[in-house]
């Protein structure tokens, strides 16, 4: 064992000590205008603390493993996502939250992420490096995903749901996809995106009435600020108008640790979660900032080599799926305070308050190690030894055997 931990990348686990370091303070200084919250930052050293436990944990494990059974993994997080349904409490508008006792919460969703991970690359590791076929490969897999987009969804976490599809997107584009595929997905998504803004621009005042009628009236609440400001009302800017003004107040080297006026004050809301690179911008300035992204930039770099060191399918797969997961969060969190993407309430990895959200992107690191110890190993039995079909590719052939029999 004491071989295998001399193994593990020592410049992630030293990336990882360094965004716990800076995690906790920004969320201490993050939670000094609210008594209720004093003890996050502590709470976040225990969860961090878990998170390498789990780093360690899963990375000894083989991998493969993982990708092998994830078809189970894929359905007890779909019995997850349901549940929480029926059992769940809302969180800040969204309805995805399952308590574990007085002071603890769990997000499924959250988790679901690396479960979608593992469930993508074992689907396309049966395709054996095939070029993967629109209607036999891509279709098939985007319903896969499809489905817990669509229970996220159900739960209003807008947030959440559209990082599975950044994943999707990510683990089609490493599993050989066709460039007309590619090209075609990308000008849908591109015409989607346009239309979209042109609709609710044209007719913000009858979509806004709309998702007031359905109880959604939050969501033009985060958009409007960002693609139709004149029309948005003061408490849709308050987060983001207070948030650019800190950010721009903190210039080059920052107003100084627990110095940062806007964030003492508490005219920034949720500093210690959604809000908390405003924390690091205004107290820590331009250079501050710069040094987060770098760290982001170091952790992302490594994963990239580890990746192409790999020697089978699966490795790869998963690296590019988690690398695609984290910058959708990074770039939508940072980017919502920069006026580039809406608000969608997305926590900054590594850095916000949350246990869900920080121990699923350990146990993720924690995959990536253990790629960096067994991917060097040449495809074997755990596999390529599987001759007889998974359960998703027989539940396919069941269907399209029911359709040619009708």
């Amino acid at each position: 064992m004491l071989r295998m931990l001399k193994k593990m990348d020592g410049v992630i686990l030293f990336v990882l000590f360094l965004l716990m370091i800076a995690s906790v303070f920004a969320i201490y200084s993050g939670t000094q205008t609210d008594a209720t919250l004093a003890r996050h930052h502590i709470k976040t050293l225990v969860f961090y603390i878990l998170g390498f436990v789990a780093v360690v944990g899963i990375g000894l494990v083989n991998y493969k493993l993982y990708v092998k059974y994830a078809f189970y993994l894929y359905a007890l997080g779909i019995v997850l996502l349901v549940l929480v349904n029926f059992v769940g409490g809302p969180i800040n508008n969204a309805n995805g939250w399952i308590k574990l006792g007085e002071n603890l919460s769990f997000q499924p969703a959250e988790l679901f992420k690396l479960i979608l991970i593992l469930f993508l690359a074992h689907l396309l590791v049966k395709r054996q490096r095939n070029t993967l076929g629109f209607w036999r490969d891509i279709i098939p897999i985007g319903c896969w995903a499809f489905v817990p987009f669509a229970l996220v969804m159900i739960q209003n976490d807008l947030g959440n749901a559209l990082g599975y599809v950044v994943i999707l997107a990510a683990v089609l584009w490493i599993g050989n996809i066709k460039l007309k595929h590619a090209i075609i997905g990308l000008v849908i998504v591109a015409v989607t995106f346009f239309g979209f803004v042109k609709a609710y621009t044209t007719y913000h005042d009858e979509i806004f009435t709309f998702l007031e009628k359905i109880g959604r009236e939050h969501w033009a609440e985060r958009i409007d600020p960002w693609l139709v400001p004149e029309k948005a009302t003061s408490k849709a800017t308050w987060h983001t108008k207070n948030a650019g003004l800190a950010i721009g107040s903190g210039g080059i080297v920052g107003k100084g640790y627990l110095q940062g006026t806007s964030v003492q004050s508490g005219r920034v809301p949720y500093t210690y979660s959604d809000s908390i690179f405003v924390v690091i911008a205004e107290e820590f300035g331009f250079v501050g900032a710069s040094v987060l992204l770098l760290l982001y930039f170091i952790l992302i770099h490594r994963m990239v080599l580890i990746g192409m060191e790999c020697k089978d399918r699966a490795g790869p797969v998963i690296i590019v799926g988690i690398i695609g997961m984290l910058l959708y969060q990074v770039f939508e969190n940072i980017g919502a305070f920069l006026g580039l993407m809406p608000l969608t309430g997305i926590t900054l990895p590594f850095i916000s308050y949350g246990g869900t959200s920080l121990l699923i992107n350990m146990a993720c690191i924690g995959l990536v190690m253990s790629i960096k110890l067994y991917g060097d190993e040449e495809e074997d039995d755990l596999l390529l030894g599987e001759q007889k079909p998974g359960l998703p590719d027989r539940l396919l052939h069941l269907l399209r055997k029911e359709k040619s029999a009708l």
